[in-house]
């Protein structure tokens, strides 16, 4: 049986890259909250480094993502234009309307704290 040097496969580089720059962003958010409470210490700088460490590498590698998957992505578009009545439903101002409250939510403890 002949081996074959196995190629780097880019595309599943990407993925995993984002992947766990996913993960990583709820605990390094979640931490980097909690440690908002204390003083400025090393341990809270950090934490908000790391989850912006995570936030761009998630930007970055999606991006990416869509450049190496764009003739799919152009392909969904394209199909999904055809559907634009079907996606004004009352799922889509639903999805809309609860994104939007949750935002506010919880947004809205930093507006009510600031003023």
């Amino acid at each position: 049986m002949i081996k074959t040097k196995k190629r780097f496969d880019i595309r599943a580089f990407v993925t995993l890259m984002i992947a766990f720059s996913c993960l990583g962003l709820p605990v390094t958010g979640i931490a980097s909250h909690i440690c908002g409470f204390s003083p400025e210490t090393s341990a809270r700088q950090s934490w908000m480094v790391a989850h912006s460490a995570f936030g761009l590498m998630f930007i970055v590698f999606s991006i990416r993502h869509a450049i190496l998957n764009r003739r799919t992505l152009s392909r969904y578009i394209r199909g999904a234009a055809a559907r634009v009545p079907s996606l004004l439903s009352l799922e889509t101002a639903m999805a809309g309307a609860v994104v939007t409250l949750i935002l506010a939510l919880f947004t809205s403890h930093v507006i009510y704290a600031g003023g």
